[in-house]
């Protein structure tokens, strides 16, 4: 369906916008069995050779599609975005081999997460630091990296950015900011940037940094507050993104800001918090513990 969207856009001259979000990878994990039989015979156990038969399908799709535009000469008109929407998964016993939550991969080239902190559901690293590549012939240079941050928020305000869409009008206020500068080589947009993330519920599996938590980035500094407990955490990413390390003692005046800026914000956004239920009264916002 996807290409034949393609065909049509091409047969009337037509510019396109294609959203294409996998399924894969994802739990239950159905084994594509196109793939699945040559990772058993390299040796992946049941689970992980299924895991691995999904990420070559979905490589396969994007490879569809990236083959039709170059069949079509559409290769040098066209952005690709590509993002994931969340870490890898690493808290599932019942679909992945191996000790969970933890940097160890079962076969090499397909980890969980290393070298990234926990996975999918929780607020450290690897639960939330995705990969994210943007290809844009003639504006972003081949094989260039870029180490700042953004969020998926971000893909709105740019995308109408790079299709010169300019004094738009929004149903909701935008929460993203655009990135563009970033692909240009312009400007860092995150610099001085604060991003949240909220989990006040419980998600249903358990691990490090999985749910009621809350946390911050801002620059080299993130901070991890846990509801229920008090805790907070305190990392320097840049020194240390599998998050070994926490410095929290070592730098209060940090945690105090960041805490404050983070209280702030969720109050001022109507977000949600866990309470106690010996007592029924909610769990302290960031800066109240």
């Amino acid at each position: 369906d996807r290409i034949k969207a393609l065909d049509k856009a091409k047969k009337y001259n037509q510019p396109f916008y294609l959203y294409m979000s996998h399924y894969a990878i994802h739990i239950p994990i159905d084994k594509d069995m196109r793939f699945y039989p040559k990772y058993l015979k390299k040796g992946l156990t049941e689970k992980e050779a299924a895991y691995a038969s999904l990420i070559e399908g979905m490589d396969k799709s994007l490879g569809d599609l990236m083959d039709w535009l170059d069949k079509n000469d559409e290769a040098d008109n066209t952005i690709i975005i590509f993002m994931s929407d969340n870490g890898g998964l690493a808290s599932e016993p019942a679909w992945r081999d191996g000790e969970l939550h933890t940097y160890a991969s079962l076969i090499e080239g397909m980890d969980k997460n290393y070298p990234l902190n926990s996975g999918k559901g929780s607020l450290y690293e690897g639960g939330i630091r995705e990969p994210m590549i943007v290809k844009w012939p003639g504006v972003v240079s081949p094989g260039t990296r870029c180490d700042k941050y953004l969020m998926i928020e971000d893909f709105y305000p740019t995308i109408l950015e790079m299709a010169g869409v300019q004094n738009y009008r929004t149903v909701q206020p935008l929460d993203g900011t655009s990135f563009m500068p970033l692909l240009k080589g312009t400007g860092d947009p995150s610099k001085g940037r604060a991003i949240v993330w909220n989990f006040p519920n419980i998600w249903g599996n358990n691990g490090p940094g999985i749910n009621l938590n809350c946390s911050i980035r801002k620059d080299e500094w993130k901070l991890v507050y846990y509801y229920e407990t008090g805790k907070k955490e305190l990392f320097n990413i840049p020194e240390d993104i599998g998050e070994k390390h926490d410095v929290a003692a070592q730098h209060p005046d940090i945690v105090k800001r960041l805490s404050k800026e983070l209280g702030t914000y969720l109050r001022n956004v109507g977000g949600q918090r866990p309470g106690f239920k010996a007592t029924n009264k909610p769990c302290p916002w960031p800066d109240e513990v």
